[in-house]
Order: C-alpha cells, then sequence, then structure tokens
C-alpha cells in the first residue's frame, strides 16, 4: 500500500537509515556494543527527534519489531536503537545470531505525531478509522497496545483490526469504557 506519509524522506534517506539499521545490527553482533552513531554524516532532516519502529523479518516470518511511540533523540540514533532492539531484545524472540543477519529484510516506520480520537461509542469509533492509513493506541489504564499502519494488510477489516489491538493491548475484543484512549498516527514507511 503507498500512502502520501511515505513522501515525507527521500529515496537517498531512506537507504541512509536502512544501511545504518543493518550496520547497527552487524555493529552489535560484532562487538557486543551499541554503534556510536555520527549524526554530523547525516543531513538535518534525520537528525530531528522522531519516533519509530524497526520491524525485523527473515523471509515472510516477524523475527523482531520494537519502537517508541514519542520522541526522544535523533531519528538517525533511534533506528540504529530500535534495530538493535528489534534484533536483540524482543521478548518474543530469541536474540539474532550473526546466521541470520545476510537474510534479514529490515523494514523502518518513523511516526508522524499523534492525534487522540474524540467517539462516542464502538461504532463511532469504527467510522472514524482510516484503513492502510492510520496507526492506532490504544490505552486503558496501565494498558495499552498499538499496530502501525502496515498491520491493515493484514487485517483489512476495521472491526477485526480493532478486536486485534484490545487483544494486544491485553483487553478482551469487546471492551469499552467511558476512559478508553485511542489515537491515530501515520507514517512515513520503507524497507528493503
Amino acid at each position: 500500500m503507498t500512502h502520501p506519509a511515505q513522501n515525507e524522506y527521500s529515496a537517498t534517506e531512506q537507504q541512509q537509515l536502512l544501511r545504518l539499521a543493518r550496520a547497527s545490527i552487524a555493529h552489535t553482533l560484532r562487538h557486543g556494543t551499541d554503534l556510536q552513531v555520527p549524526l554530523e554524516d547525516f543531513p538535518a532532516h534525520l537528525r530531528a527527534n522522531r519516533a519509530c519502529f524497526v520491524t525485523l523479518k527473515i523471509g515472510t516470518r516477524l523475527r523482531g519489531c520494537i519502537g517508541a511511540m514519542q520522541a526522544t533523540q535523533p531519528l538517525a540514533q533511534e533506528v540504529a536503537a530500535r534495530a538493535c532492539d528489534a534484533a536483540f531484545n524482543d521478548p518474543r524472540f530469541e536474540a539474532l545470531q550473526a546466521n541470520e543477519l545476510d537474510r534479514l529484510t529490515i523494514h523502518i516506520s518513523v511516526l508522524n505525531p499523534m492525534e487522540p480520537l474524540t467517539f462516542t461509542n464502538r461504532e463511532d469509533l469504527l467510522r472514524q478509522l482510516r484503513p492502510g492509513i492510520d496507526g492506532l493506541l490504544v490505552e486503558e489504564g496501565p494498558d495499552h497496545g498499538t499496530f502501525l499502519p502496515a498491520v491493515w494488510e493484514a487485517l483489512p477489516k476495521k472491526e477485526a483490526f480493532l478486536k486485534q489491538l484490545m487483544l494486544k493491548a491485553g483487553l478482551a475484543t469487546d471492551y469499552w469504557s467511558n476512559t478508553l484512549r485511542i489515537h491515530r498516527y501515520t507514517c512515513s514507511s520503507f524497507g528493503e
């Protein structure tokens, strides 16, 4: 799926970030330490504070996905850090092994600012969702979960998307309350 937000980064910038993600993982595999990102090697656009997710796959199989919802550091540093988190710290997977690096594909999703959704009931919320465009963050007390816009490819129906997101957040699929908070966001997404 192609969305307007994907055009925020030039092909050159996308390749810089993808190479950086791979180099960061390779450096950690070889040296056991984090790669120090030389920010001066990157254009100003990639030095702006931005939140991102890095998704790793081998073939079609998910191998790791870690990200942050809030921007805390320059994008180049964030990509390097999240790539290593996805490779070595995703609790769903064993740490990546050196023999997997050449088979790994990397996908980066840079988040745009979140927008709180205002809704009166579940049907009102479902009407506002934009399949293939919106990422969603669900929050209820300490429980929370997010789906990136790319998840619409696997869950194209609004109701199924919302039910699975509720499960990911640790809530019942049909959970509803007046204190439920949902934010939407878009992403600039690119990968190998």
